[in-house]
């Protein structure tokens, strides 16, 4: 095993924070033209977890030691993120989930389970439409495929609904704008990186405080350097590639669950029935969009009640 170009990290790299995750290993591969960094722990059926910005495999750190417990857990770094690799290209969800399937072929594994954060729910929706034969069931939490609908996304917030905290009703995502444009991000936030998070953590959480200060340094340590933001936005600038492949795309078979947050509940319980034959949305409504932070016990209850439920 490669030592990780997290190292320089120093307290925030994959080897340091490792250790707050007992029975976990860093491991690298090299699948699909990249290298993906990913921790592993625990046995039984596969669970395969992505997270999403501006985060990394840490935002999975509340509930991992649990999830393990029943599971052998993977939590993805995907394409672009944290120490995995930053290439040029390949940031549509379609390319990114090719990604996460050869991991599971170069590891000897023919079906798994998914659980996908914000971008990373983008990834594994497109891992189930893409590869059914290898997804057992899908939990999508506060983030579903990009579909035709994000073009209707305001460019300008509803009068009187841009305030402190994110609308539930009237949400206004303005990173969806920002993220689009090349080169301007990385050069305004490389080194400033905490600027972002000490806004958008409070806007988009009920309680910011279960964001700790630590955590926020560790997202902060990794989205300062210019190639990591440059390979985060990416993931935004390929939504209309992402909406093109979603049109070709059949309803998905295998169960689908989907946890949404006081800001996504209502857009995945619209939004689901239309792409799943078997799905069911829970809302944990008194959590903003970071729940495995806010509502850890919520979360845990509700994916592992709905990966023990045998398959109809």
């Amino acid at each position: 095993m490669s030592t990780s170009p997290s190292a320089a990290l120093g307290p925030y790299s994959d080897e340091e924070l490792i250790q707050r995750l007992p029975g976990f290993t860093n491991c690298h591969a090299t699948v699909n033209g990249v290298r993906l960094h990913y921790v592993e722990g625990g046995h039984g059926p596969v669970l395969v977890c992505l997270p999403g910005w501006p985060q990394t495999w840490f935002s999975y750190h509340p509930i991992a030691a649990e999830l393990a417990r029943h599971y052998r857990v993977l939590i993805v770094d995907v394409r672009g993120m944290g120490s995995s690799d930053k290439p040029a290209a390949g940031y549509d969800k379609k390319t990114m989930a090719r990604d996460i399937y050869e991991l599971l072929r170069q590891l000897g594994i023919a079906k798994a389970s998914l659980l996908g954060h914000d971008i990373g729910g983008m990834v594994a929706a497109s891992f189930a439409f893409n590869h059914p034969e290898a997804t057992e069931k899908l939990v999508l939490a506060d983030g579903a495929h990009p579909s035709e609908g994000m073009r209707h996304m305001p460019l300008l917030p509803a009068a009187g609904a841009f305030a402190e905290k994110m609308d539930g009703q009237q949400p206004y995502a303005w990173w969806m704008a920002f993220n689009q444009v090349k080169e301007l991000p990385e050069q305004l936030l490389a080194g400033r990186f905490q600027y972002l998070l000490d806004y958008l953590f409070p806007y988009v959480m009920l309680d910011d405080s279960k964001m700790p200060a630590f955590d926020r340094a560790v997202y902060a340590a990794v989205y300062n350097q210019p190639e990591n933001i440059r390979a985060a936005n990416a993931w935004y600038q390929a939504f209309n590639q992402d909406i093109a492949d979603a049109a070709t795309y059949g309803r998905l078979a295998m169960p689908v669950l989907g946890i949404g947050s006081c800001v996504s509940y209502g857009y995945l319980q619209m939004s689901l029935p239309y792409v799943a034959e078997n799905v069911q949305v829970i809302g944990i409504l008194d959590s903003g969009h970071y729940l495995f932070e806010e509502k850890p016990a919520h979360v845990l209850e509700a994916v592992l009640s709905f990966l023990r439920e045998p398959k109809a």
